[in-house]
């Protein structure tokens, strides 16, 4: 999970969500998708504009990271704990300097 964690973070950045943010990012998806698992790309990106995430386009890769950390953690989890419980474990300090996943770009997905 903690691999998965970090091809997330990596992901979020380059669509946009700054590092400090990650955590109630993580949280408004989380809220999002509680509330209907079947929910579109395009549906979520469109609340999270909504929501103030201006700059912030979500892919389906990174969607998909996150429905697994989701599922894999328990919804409940991740939309419920405080923002010191997602800073603990999605931040970039679980990053270390040379420990950045290779992720493929769009051109090359």
């Amino acid at each position: 999970m903690k691999h998965i964690k970090k091809i997330l973070l990596k992901r979020l950045e380059q669509n946009g969500v700054e590092p400090e943010n990650i955590p109630g990012f993580v949280r408004s998806c989380a809220h999002l998708y509680s509330h209907d698992p079947q929910i579109e790309l395009l549906y979520i990106n469109q609340r999270l504009q909504y929501l103030g995430w201006d700059g912030v386009e979500l892919d389906y890769h990174a969607l998909q990271l996150l429905i697994a950390c989701f599922e894999a953690e328990g919804l409940a989890i991740h939309e419920t704990r405080s923002v010191n419980w997602f800073t603990r474990n999605f931040s970039a300090h679980i990053l270390g300097a040379d420990d950045h996943p290779e992720i493929p770009t769009e051109a090359a997905a």
